[in-house]
């Protein structure tokens, strides 16, 4: 037999336990939260621009688990937003049958994410996914209540009533309905912004998102939305993109060609009938 020391030498040196590797480099693992105030986006800007400027030649930085979908989409739920601002705006005015009018519901929006944005800070709590699940849910509760009111003013202008009497006869109508179902969602809320334990942070701010917007959207809304239906109506009224449009609602206009047919056909029965009896009183006599 012949002993190690016969032909390698022995030599104790300190190393690391585990050596970690990340597609197949060498790498260390770093786990970070965002400061109080400061959102993982925010974060992750903050490391790219260190990165860029203190690692030397041959290092990089990689992300792992949600970091690295946030980094990958970047902008992308900005550009999701504007998509379906886009989609909202080509139902409305199907709805109305008019490419002003939906800006008076589309522009009612802000006054709400606002409020939400503005609780939010006044909580202390970050823009996070949280957050904006909460804005999308509050985009959707207070585009309900534009659309209401839009919705019944159009009717009344349709009726005959001027701009302005629309405007304010629709706001009046809603502003009750609008109120009780309002602020009972308001209500519902508040569990979820005075929670407390364990994941109590994403409670907290999906509730604030949503009862903030909620709170100033609506008092808001009730004052703002008229204002806006009547600018818009001014501006379209009178006007049409198409030369000779009528402004029937294409299913007002099928029900009315169906209700006259069937008058009609009513009319021609009871001629048939008078027919029939003059017939027979001819045939007697």
């Amino acid at each position: 037999m012949v002993p190690y020391s016969a032909f390698m030498t022995l030599e104790k040196r300190l190393g690391s336990n585990e050596i970690t590797r990340y597609n197949l480099y060498n790498s260390a693992t770093i786990n970070g939260l965002p400061a109080p105030g400061y959102t993982t986006g925010d974060a992750i800007n903050a490391i790219r621009e260190v990165a860029a400027e203190s690692l030397p030649r041959g290092y990089d930085i990689a992300w792992e688990g949600l970091s690295f979908d946030e980094a990958n989409r970047g902008n992308e739920s900005l550009y999701i937003f504007i998509v379906v601002l886009i989609f909202v705006y080509f139902v409305l005015a199907a709805q109305y049958e008019s490419f002003l009018l939906p800006f008076a519901v589309i522009l009612s929006l802000p006054v709400g994410v606002f409020g939400s944005f503005a609780l939010l800070k006044l909580m202390g709590l970050a823009n996070d996914v949280y957050a904006q699940i909460g804005v999308i849910m509050l985009v959707g509760l207070l585009g309900k209540n534009a659309v209401l009111i839009v919705e019944f003013a159009v009717q009344k202008h349709r009726q005959g009533a001027t701009v302005i009497e629309a405007a304010i006869e629709g706001s009046r109508a809603r502003f009750r309905p609008i109120l009780m179902t309002s602020f009972a969602f308001i209500a519902g809320l508040i569990p979820l912004v005075i929670a407390t334990g364990a994941g109590a942070i994403g409670n907290r701010t999906i509730g604030g998102s949503a009862l903030g917007g909620m709170l100033i959207g609506t008092i808001g809304g009730v004052l703002v939305i008229p204002g806006l239906y009547y600018i818009f109506a001014k501006i379209a009224e009178g006007r049409s993109l198409i030369k000779d449009e009528s402004s029937e609602p294409v299913s007002e206009e099928f029900m009315r060609i169906s209700e006259e047919e069937s008058r009609t056909k009513t009319a021609l029965t009871e001629m048939k009938k008078l027919l029939k009896k003059l017939t027979k009183r001819k045939d007697d006599e």
